[in-house]
């Protein structure tokens, strides 16, 4: 159902940094258009979970208490950061995250306040590999 997936944004970045507060989970993945449409719509993975429990709320589906957003990857460097996604275990699942060097490039290139602290972060932390970047 949801195959590639990688886990970006804050709880991404939290798998190479001390975690900060965030709103919501940011999970990418490649949404395949509803049949006669040409626009990119989540409506099958809502649908896939609100069927087992999941809760709709606003633009998220909340899994195990967790807002959660769908997202497409929308820029070259997102869909490279979601075919080049490495897996983390979480509590024994194995989880695919975002690298720390892909994390930190689309922290820069969205250019908010809080990306950029974001950035901040990874440099200081000395988590990123800079022959990658």
């Amino acid at each position: 159902m949801i195959e590639p997936y990688a886990i970006g944004g804050a709880v991404g970045a939290t798998f190479y940094l001390e975690p900060v507060a965030t709103l919501d989970v940011d999970i990418f993945v490649v949404i395949e258009p509803v049949p006669g449409s040409l626009i990119a719509n989540p409506k099958r993975i809502y649908d896939y979970l609100t069927a087992r429990g999941c809760k709709n709320e606003r633009e998220y589906i909340v899994i195990a208490g967790w807002p959660v957003q769908f997202l497409p990857p929308v820029t070259p460097l997102v869909e490279e950061a979601l075919e080049e996604a490495v897996i983390r275990d979480v509590d024994g699942t194995p989880t695919r995250v975002f690298t720390a060097e892909h994390l930190a490039a689309i922290a820069l290139q969205t250019g908010r306040a809080k990306d950029k602290a974001r950035l901040l972060l990874f440099l200081e932390a000395g988590v990123l590999d800079s022959v990658r970047l």
